[in-house]
């Protein structure tokens, strides 16, 4: 694919990073202290949903804003865990900061503790914290581009779960997944690659200009 872009947006766990053991392993601990199984664990679908709509749909009301700073507490206590996704560094860096916004479902607290330990520094984040509704709605993608100051439709998104392509889409913007969580049959886009290092970018005067490959 080649495609000229105003702002590229960036989901980060499984996008950016690779958080994905962390994550098995805090909520594995976290499910066992709450008493959820893991086949009910699994069902809720962990990868790519805002930790609020999780606890809320495996939990009572009354214990959810307990059981969400916990698992909080856990996955930051775990970022040593934390690595970067080949691709991730030397494409960011070939980017203005202006041109790029990271789009996550964790919590800023979180998602701040993860791009801190890959090295990563955004102008822009749009966290858990920023909406009211996470994805597959488009409200986070929406949100990032009129924070840029940039049209959806002039937006290419990054991302690697279901759930956030649905959202970009959604959104009404273009979309590469990245086979890095999920099987590419999983995967509906404009493109697939298996990870950053198959997008190379260039910078132009009104924009970037992207190419993929794979």
């Amino acid at each position: 694919m080649k495609t000229h872009a105003e702002a590229l947006l960036f989901d980060n766990d499984g996008t950016l990073v690779s958080s994905q053991d962390s994550v098995d392993r805090c909520w594995g601990l976290w499910a066992k202290e709450y008493g959820i199984t893991a086949e009910d664990l699994a069902r809720a679908g962990l990868h790519g949903r805002p930790a609020a709509e999780i606890a809320a749909d495996l939990l009572p009301a009354g214990i959810v804003p307990a059981a969400l700073a916990r698992i909080e507490q856990l996955e930051v206590d775990d970022v040593a865990s934390v690595t970067v996704l080949p691709g991730t560094a030397d494409l960011l860096a070939a980017l203005p900061g202006e041109r790029w916004a990271v789009v996550t479902s964790a919590t800023r607290r979180l998602a701040e503790a993860r791009l801190a330990r890959a090295g990563i520094r955004p102008k822009t984040v749009i966290a858990a914290d920023d909406i009211t509704r996470g994805k597959p709605d488009p409200e986070p993608y929406l949100l990032a581009a009129r924070r840029l100051g940039v049209a959806p439709k002039r937006c290419v998104v990054f991302e690697d779960a279901p759930a956030g392509l649905a959202s970009a889409h959604a959104a009404g913007m273009r979309t590469v997944a990245l086979a890095t969580t999920h099987d590419r049959s999983e995967l509906t886009a404009d493109a697939v690659v298996s990870d950053l290092s198959q997008v190379s970018v260039q910078v132009t005067a009104d924009g970037v200009e992207i190419r993929t490959a794979g």
